[in-house]
């Protein structure tokens, strides 16, 4: 496990922590592997929180290396965010996402994936994919559509806006909005209600209530390899190229 993930107990809950600040805690394949690592290895504890370091949560897959991307660079970095994803739902106790900050792009598919989700005031929430040159195939594309609805899905996946932490409660994106010092209080009192209750029924709920996901998981893996052609397109080093220079993307038109 790198210092780019943290992973510490807190009783009979654990913590993960991504670690990257400087980068908004954007992952690279890597870090999405220490992750599931840590996932997978959690059924001894009776919840899991998944946060970030910093005043973000998680800006998604890291863009650094987009603009001169390589197929097999990019496959790698997709199978981990898959992997990522599955390990979220696979794990047979309770994710919950502690949102402190921006949860953008594959950040906020994290969000999707997760259990529960309580963010800090402060936090906010979109999608990136077509203003960087990507689409949001592992959650926000299908899965969210359940979540908050397919129009509101389509809203945040096709327009990329960005929205408050208590809009994103109103739409079902996340449970609670607390003061963002308060954050943590409150997801450790939401742990220790977990810790009441039978973890065997909870992972049968959990199971079950995958149905959507389970059913959706063809459609990630057909998406990402969609991308996987796409790696070195014209759209997609415009887009990364115009993110790293902070300026607005000049796309090709269509053909």
């Amino acid at each position: 496990m790198s210092s780019d993930v943290l992973v510490k107990e807190d009783g009979s809950t654990l913590w993960i922590t991504l670690n990257r600040p400087e980068r908004k805690n954007a992952y690279d394949a890597d870090m999405a592997a220490d992750i599931a690592d840590a996932l997978d290895g959690a059924a001894g504890y009776r919840s899991v929180v998944i946060t970030g370091s910093g005043d973000s949560f998680c800006a998604g897959g890291s863009l650094a290396n987009l603009s001169t991307p390589t197929t097999k660079e990019m496959r790698g970095l997709y199978r981990a965010s898959l992997r990522l994803f599955d390990s979220i739902r696979s794990c047979p106790r309770p994710v919950i996402a502690a949102v402190n900050g921006a949860a953008a792009g594959g950040g906020n598919e994290l969000v999707v994936a997760c259990d529960l989700a309580v963010a800090a005031r402060s936090a906010t929430f979109g999608q990136t994919g077509p203003r960087v040159g990507s689409a949001p195939v592992t959650g926000a594309t299908n899965v969210m559509g359940i979540q908050i609805g397919e129009k509101r899905a389509k809203e945040l996946s096709m327009l990329c806006r960005r929205y408050p932490a208590e809009r994103a409660r109103e739409m079902g994106l996340v449970n609670e909005v607390v003061d963002d010092d308060q954050l943590v209080t409150t997801v450790q009192d939401m742990c220790a209600e977990l810790e009441a209750l039978s973890p065997r029924y909870l992972e049968i709920t959990k199971v079950s209530s995958n149905l959507w996901w389970n059913s959706a998981r063809d459609n990630f893996a057909s998406g990402l390899g969609m991308l996987v052609q796409a790696v070195g397109s014209p759209d997609m080093i415009e887009g990364a190229t115009a993110f790293l220079e902070k300026r607005r993307a000049q796309f090709p038109e269509p053909e």
